[in-house]
């Protein structure tokens, strides 16, 4: 997994390298033995190098704009603005740069959103190392990655013939709101909420009251118990 990143001995895994110029990989995450982790892992590529970090998205965007990067990995979850909103910023200032992301959370509730947002991968966090690997190389081929489950949905629903009354009301939720609901889906209350986004405690419950009005419902019961339910259908 990903996230024992930190705690084994990484080696490279053999990769050709086919010029003597190493891929300059940018590393965006709050957890920073995490990024230690990411960091040991590219490091060990004889293509690739880590050439900076940055634990906030502000903190990511003077970065990039002072060192020469060839691809830029964020994490979802980031203080403030996050990731996938880092996404789009990173896109209007860099609009070459490939950009993959790296996320604790399930794909079919993100990777739709964040490759909309302007990355060209995602891969979550309890994949293996060789699956990072992979998508960082593919990426920087100008490729898109994400796993073949959700290649395989994202055909499915291309496939099909859209109509009006497919359009999901989730869609009118910004990427912070989706990120409160999938949270409140999994149990968490106000407190771990704040806690996980790096946020005060009165912002996620003005992100719940926007979720909830923008939903439909009437009472925090009803949101609780839909969160709780959509998580269940997503992942399950």
């Amino acid at each position: 997994m990903l996230a024992d990143l930190a705690e084994v001995e990484v080696k490279g895994n053999g990769a050709a390298v086919t010029g003597t110029r190493k891929h300059r990989v940018y590393l965006v995450d709050d957890h920073p033995v995490f990024r230690h982790g990411i960091a040991k892992l590219v490091n060990s590529e004889e293509d690739l190098t880590v050439c900076g970090e940055a634990g906030t998205a502000a903190a990511a965007l003077d970065g990039l704009r002072q060192t020469e990067a060839d691809v830029a990995i964020l994490d979802v979850s980031l203080a403030g603005t996050n990731g996938i909103e880092l996404s789009k910023q990173i896109r209007a200032e860099h609009p070459k740069m490939p950009l993959l992301v790296v996320s604790m959370h399930d794909e079919a509730l993100y990777a739709l959103r964040a490759l909309r947002a302007g990355a060209q991968g995602y891969v979550m966090k309890r994949e293996g190392t060789t699956h990072l690997l992979t998508a960082i190389r593919k990426v920087l081929a100008g490729e898109v990655w994400v796993s073949p489950r959700f290649s395989e949905q994202l055909l499915y629903q291309a496939a099909r013939v859209p109509g009006p009354q497919e359009k999901s009301p989730l869609d009118a939720l910004t990427d912070r709101e989706m990120e409160v609901l999938q949270l409140l889906g999994l149990g968490q209350s106000t407190r771990k909420i704040a806690e996980e986004l790096h946020l005060s405690p009165k912002t996620i419950e003005t992100h719940r009251l926007h979720i909830k009005e923008k939903l439909g419902f009437k009472q925090s019961s009803e949101l609780v118990f839909f969160a709780v339910n959509w998580v269940s259908n997503q992942t399950g």
